[in-house]
């Protein structure tokens, strides 16, 4: 096999083109924060990155993302180019993939390992807005789950139990401090080594909510100070991501055959 951890004919059933066009292939979510727990509330969740066939690019058809669910796997697909904006971003779901454990990568080719070599290109100040925006977003949805359709029957018995969505708020937390890391340290710490034992007692309702209110207020306040003393620069170097991508996706195609 191919690809560790997932069936390559599965995987094949779930993408639009071959399977050899994925460059870089790893877990999300929980699975790469060290937090999945076996059945809790949690999915396997799995992203790849893909450089589609020529004809995507050159002629008609066209491809940006997928996002499809079978078995136990939910599978998450960028085209490069749709990934490489959202990192420019500073977006959280999507920024991580680049920073994962090395036995949490499915598949890494020579140009998914060059993507990861150039990771720190990504990198800026605009995570201060980024993941302080989708901190406040979980902080909202924790309480205001009764209008959320998105919760399977055990999700909700957790919130019916605790009177509050602890996975949002696990969520919460998470964010504020990878935020506060990037600033400070220049790195993404996808898998949660320091507060990872917090995170797990939240998430399976150890803390009150008022509690988790007063632990976020203090992190949003620290996440504004490692902004302001923060030495990243104030945005990426678009033209220095644009050369890669450029390079990336010409050494692709010269190593494929161009349909006819």
């Amino acid at each position: 096999m191919k690809y560790r951890g997932i069936n390559e004919e599965l995987l094949s059933q779930m993408l639009p083109f071959p399977t050899s066009n994925i460059i870089l292939m790893g877990y999300r979510g929980s699975m790469a924060h060290g937090t999945y727990i076996p059945n809790h509330i949690d999915d396997k969740d799995i992203w790849a990155i893909v450089i589609p066939p020529i004809d995507y690019t050159w002629g008609l058809k066209h491809y940006e993302h997928t996002q499809t669910q079978q078995e136990d796997i939910d599978l998450l697909v960028y085209d490069i180019r749709k990934y490489m904006r959202l990192a420019l971003k500073s977006n959280p779901n999507v920024i991580s993939w680049l920073w994962l454990e090395p036995t949490l990568y499915l598949r890494s080719t020579i140009l998914g390992e060059w993507l990861i070599y150039n990771r720190d290109m990504f990198l800026s100040k605009q995570c201060y807005k980024t993941f302080g925006g989708y901190a406040s977003g979980q902080l909202k949805r924790m309480t205001h789950f009764n209008r959320e359709g998105y919760m399977g029957k055990k999700r909700k018995a957790l919130v019916e139990k605790y009177g509050y969505d602890c996975k949002n708020a696990a969520h919460l937390i998470r964010l504020l401090n990878m935020g506060i890391e990037i600033l400070r340290h220049r790195t993404v710490s996808v898998y949660r080594h320091d507060d990872r034992e917090m995170l797990m007692d939240i998430k399976q309702g150890g803390w009150s909510l008022s509690r988790v209110k007063k632990h976020a207020e203090m992190l949003f306040a620290e996440l504004k100070i490692a902004h302001l003393e923060s030495l990243l620069p104030e945005k990426p170097n678009i033209k220095r991501i644009n050369k890669l991508l450029i390079k990336m996706m010409s050494d692709f195609y010269v190593g494929h055959s161009v349909p006819c």
